[in-house]
């Protein structure tokens, strides 16, 4: 058994079997070379090499222990009835044979070799001293063997179901870890999209109106380019954390903060730094408000930035209506702007499945870029709220002008949030 890894590793099962054949030959030689009284039958060759005779079989014992068996039994008979050799105190190879039979063959097969060896005991102990002791200690020793065999076969299958089931344990686990990283891959997404896309979506807006504040209000230019400014800081900001819970190492002079979630406390600074970009912006809250976890705060921060963020880049809206009502369970976030509604290099979902959690299926929305077909802020939307059991109806206005977002989420959904 040679050494990989630091572990022992078997060539094979007929190394074991070589193995056991050569100790029962050292066994059956022991009263050949032991010394031995003048009134007992001499140690000859001839009868020494009929004993190695039926040691040999030992080696394919695992292959057709049945075979062996027999050939082991006709060996014996064939030693006790031809030669006058030394005897042996225990009919080792009958023993490991009758052993094998009882491990590795079906119910029937050991039912008949069972019967077999019965029958041949009697008769070997009547040829032999005929003592009723001899013939107790006989079918003793071969019904132990017999229960050894059947206690190896248990022990095996048993190892064998414990290795199954931490395979399919370890299967399940991969599985599982593949899945998590598949979220969380998509959660950073996300993230990503709505930082940027939002700080970049502003920074454009204000870059664009700045040329012309310079060259007819400047004090306005000025206040551009300070909104561009602050928009980059804090984008880079909230990257320099989102990076940090990325980093696994922890190295660092200082370690940035391990939550780097919005909340609805920052809500008021979002609004502000789109009412800066152009369009008016107006929250109202209904309901009797009450403290939400922490993954429901981010949620709503995340979906108004969004949303915000796709009335910027294009609906060209003059004013956006962000409401928050709680009901009794449910918080329902409604976003709602004058903007073009539907046009050219916008479609909407006019006609979602309300009943969905997640609402529609990935497809074009109202922040898709005229002429690319692509675009993710609906579909982050619905994914975020899907991910506390809520719904998504977004679709134009009935006059025509203007588009809405309704988001409504159960006020504790999240497993976080359940615990706490």
């Amino acid at each position: 058994m040679p050494i990989r890894g630091g572990r022992w590793r078997p060539r094979g099962p007929w190394v074991t079997d070589i193995g056991v054949a050569l100790l029962v030959q050292a066994a059956v030689t022991m009263p050949f070379v032991v010394p031995r009284s003048a009134g007992l039958p001499a140690a000859t060759w001839a009868s020494y090499g009929l004993t190695t005779l039926t040691v040999l079989p030992l080696v394919a014992r695992r292959r057709a222990p049945v075979t062996v068996l027999i050939a082991v039994l006709a060996a014996g008979a064939l030693y006790k009835f031809t030669v006058d050799g030394p005897g042996q105190p225990l009919p080792y190879t009958g023993l490991v044979t009758f052993y094998t039979v009882a491990e590795l063959c079906s119910p029937p097969r050991r039912l008949a070799v069972a019967v077999l060896v019965g029958a041949a005991v009697f008769p070997s102990v009547a040829w032999n001293t005929g003592e009723a002791r001899e013939l107790l200690f006989s079918l003793f020793v071969f019904a132990a063997a017999y229960a050894f065999g059947r206690f190896t076969h248990t022990r095996k299958a048993y190892i064998r179901a414990m290795e199954d089931r931490a395979r399919q344990l370890e299967l399940t686990h991969r599985i599982e870890a593949e899945r998590a990283a598949a979220r969380e891959r998509a959660r950073i997404a996300r993230e990503m999209h709505d930082i940027l896309s939002h700080a970049v979506s502003l920074m454009i807006v204000q870059a664009e109106a700045g040329p012309v504040a310079v060259r007819t209000a400047p004090e306005r230019a000025e206040a551009a380019f300070d909104a561009i400014s602050e928009t980059g800081r804090d984008a880079m900001t909230q990257l320099r954390r989102m990076l940090g819970v990325l980093r696994e190492d922890g190295s660092g002079p200082a370690d940035p903060p391990r939550s780097p979630q919005p909340t609805l406390a920052e809500l008021p600074g979002l609004l502000e730094r789109v009412r800066a970009s152009g369009p008016r912006v107006e929250c109202t809250t209904t309901g009797r408000a009450r403290p939400l976890g922490p993954d429901t705060e981010a949620t709503v921060h995340r979906i108004v930035q969004e949303a915000l963020t796709n009335v910027v880049r294009h609906a060209r809206a003059d004013s956006v209506h962000v409401q928050l009502a709680y009901g009794a369970d449910t918080l329902t976030l409604t976003i709602t702007d004058d903007g073009r509604g539907t046009g050219p290099g916008t479609q909407s979902d006019a006609n979602p499945d309300p009943g969905s959690a997640a609402g529609p299926g990935p497809g074009p929305g109202p922040d898709t870029a005229a002429g690319t077909g692509a675009g993710h802020g609906l579909v982050g939307i619905r994914e975020r709220a899907a991910a506390h059991g809520g719904t998504v109806r977004a679709g134009p206005l009935p006059e025509g002008r203007g588009f809405r977002v309704r988001v409504t989420l159960p006020l504790v959904t999240s497993l976080s949030e359940v615990g706490s």
